[in-house]
Parts: C-alpha cells; structure tokens; sequence
C-alpha cells in the first residue's frame, strides 16, 4: 500500500535512519492508532468539550493538575509564551501584537536558544515574548539567569532537547528552583523526551511532541498547572487558531498516550539489530560503533566514522549520496562536519538495515 501511493504521487521510498525527524514525517503511528482516528474523524463533536476532556484525561495521565492539545511541540511553546505574557486577559490574547506588553521577556540560556527545524525564538516572538539570553554557548549557570530577573520577565524557558549545549548547563531541576525562589514561571520544552511524567513536576507549562516519543499523530501536548493552562486555552481563539487540532489527531493522540503507557522498552533489540552493521568496518577508512544518545536517553544508535583519506570520500558526500539515491536513505547527520554520522534503528522498517548496508558499500567502493 505504503509504496503504490508514493509512486501515485512521484514521491522516492524513504528509509528513516535519523530518528523521529519532522522533515520525514515524525514516525509511523500504529494500525490502532490510526483507527481512532479514523473513527473520531469520522463523527461530530462539540470541539471545546473535546478540548476540555482530553486535556483532562492526558493531565490524569501525566500527573498533572491540567493539559491541553495543541498541533505541535513549536506551537506549544508559542501558546505558552502569549499565555503567560497575556497573564489570560482575552482582550491582550486577541489583540496579541498590537497593545504593548511591557512584561513580556522571555529569559533562556544561550546554549538553549537552538535550531530544530525552526528557531527556538522565532516562536517565543510569534507568542508575543522577547528573548532575553542568559550565560553563553558553552556555559549556563543558576546566577545567569537570577541576575537577567527584571520586572519585565515573564518567565523562564528551559529547552531539554539533544540539539542544545549538553556541557556546563544546568538540569531542569535547578532551573525550577531559581523559578520557584524568584516567582517566576517555568516553561519546559521537552518535545522529544520520554519520560513524561518528569517534566510536568519541575515547570509551570511542560511542551512535549505528540509524534515523537509517543508516536502520535502531529501534535504536541501543554500540561502543567490548571491556571496556566487556562491562560493557554484563552490563546486558541487568537493566533491558536491557525495552530488548531482536528478532531482525529486528539482520538489518535489519546489511543497513543494510552499504548505509551506500556510501550516495551526495545533499546536492546535495537541496539542488537545494529551489530549488523560491523561488517562495514571491513571497508577502507570505515570503523563502526554503538553510541548512546546525547541527551541521555535510552537510545542506541549505529554511528559510521569515515577517514576520509582512507576511504577516498567523507562523511558529507556519502551521507549526501544516501539521501539522493533512488531510495532517500536519511541518517542523523550532526556529525558530518566532523566525519561521522549515525544510523538510529527506531524507525527502520523491513529490509530498510540491508539497503543501508548495500548503499554505503556501494557509495564507498565505487570511490
């Protein structure tokens, strides 16, 4: 079925190696999943009444006191900037952008203000916030933000994500005590990580992504206190409104987050599935490892080191010749600039390993 569509469209089979990336998709949903939604597309509800008890339902879930579904881990952070910076006032909420906010900097820490698809700021801007850097790339401390507390902060926005400076910055833990002491809300993006319960209990508003971990449709999750969250929902009659949910994704989102709660844990079985690819290493200037995922979490992924004097190309061209070929073989390449890049087993279906395999050995002898 997957490919007679993607021929009807002109579109290239994929081999998703690179995780649960936005540009391919986020990740393949399960026959269940996809049932509720097409179940919940298919009858009429009354949409605030769907919005008020799924949210209920996912705060249950998560050990929250509140919760609200949005499109998207990056509208989540817009929608949690305009709710706090609005303080909930629908009059400010609607007109977002045309009365002046005077309370409304957002302070972050430097190495925090990454790049995943679109800048973390562009959406602190878009909900009506202001950026205000804290520490540097490669160090953020408690005082950096402490000394940045003016009467203009709105809040704090701590991103845990592995695209941010891993070294010299400080846990999430230690950014909700400085928000605790000061009185200054939380916002927490943790669009990727699987723990949920986690974050909810050390921010105001915690962001995750409905698609990625959970395995969702494309969606994304604000849980937190019951007054913020409120704040949140006032913000969907303004710029919310072009970040709405359809019906189907909050039936197929529900029937995820219930098949999360006991997903089985396939590190192992991953990290197995990748010691096919140590032949590799038998390739001029080609050595292969297992490495465990930067930020932390239980992860495994295959990572292909390429000299390029030995093997007479680099990391950049193979890598760039696996997603042009006729298969588009996409791996996690952050690493190219420095030789190497990895193979992420979550996503890789059927044959797809073998073809990885064949390809490289075809990108790299062809030299």
């Amino acid at each position: 079925m997957g490919h007679s569509l993607h021929a009807r469209y002109g579109l290239k089979r994929v081999i998703n190696a690179s995780g649960r990336m936005s540009i391919l998709g986020v990740s393949a949903p399960t026959d269940t999943v996809m049932e509720a939604m097409k179940q919940g597309g298919q009858q009429y509800v009354e949409i605030a009444d769907l919005v008020d008890k799924s949210g209920d339902y996912i705060a249950r879930l998560l050990g929250s006191e509140a919760a609200v579904v949005v499109n998207s881990a990056s509208s989540g952070i817009a929608l949690s900037v305009a709710a706090i910076v609005t303080g909930g006032d629908p009059r400010l909420s609607l007109r977002l952008h045309q009365e002046p906010v005077l309370k409304n900097e957002i302070i972050m820490l430097k190495g925090h203000n990454v790049q995943y698809g679109a800048p973390v700021e562009t959406m602190v801007f878009l909900g009506g916030g202001r950026v205000v850097e804290a520490g540097y790339a490669n160090e953020g401390r408690k005082e950096h933000i402490e000394q940045a507390i003016c009467e203009r902060t709105a809040a704090i926005l701590y991103v845990k994500s592995h695209h941010t400076v891993q070294k010299n910055m400080i846990s999430v833990e230690e950014a909700w005590e400085i928000a605790a002491r000061s009185g200054v809300p939380l916002i927490v993006d943790a669009a990727a990580e699987e723990d949920l319960l986690k974050y909810v209990q050390y921010s105001d508003l915690a962001i995750y992504s409905g698609s990625k971990a959970i395995e969702g449709p494309t969606s994304g999750i604000v849980a937190g206190k019951r007054k913020y969250v409120e704040w949140v929902k006032v913000q969907l009659h303004g710029i919310g409104r072009s970040m709405k949910v359809g019906k189907e994704t909050t039936f197929g989102l529900l029937q995820a987050l219930e098949e999360y709660q006991d997903k089985p844990d396939n590190s192992e079985v991953e990290r197995k599935a990748l010691e096919a690819l140590q032949p590799l290493a038998a390739l001029h200037g080609v050595s292969v490892r297992i490495v465990q995922d930067e930020a932390g979490r239980a992860i495994f992924r295959g990572r292909i080191q390429i000299d390029a004097a030995a093997a007479g190309v680099d990391a950049k061209t193979v890598n760039d010749q696996l997603r042009e070929g006729e298969i588009a073989v996409y791996t996690r390449d952050y690493g190219v600039k420095q030789g190497y890049f990895d193979i992420d087993p979550r996503s890789l279906q059927g044959d797809d390993l073998q073809v990885i395999i064949d390809r490289i050995h075809e990108i790299v002898e062809g030299k």
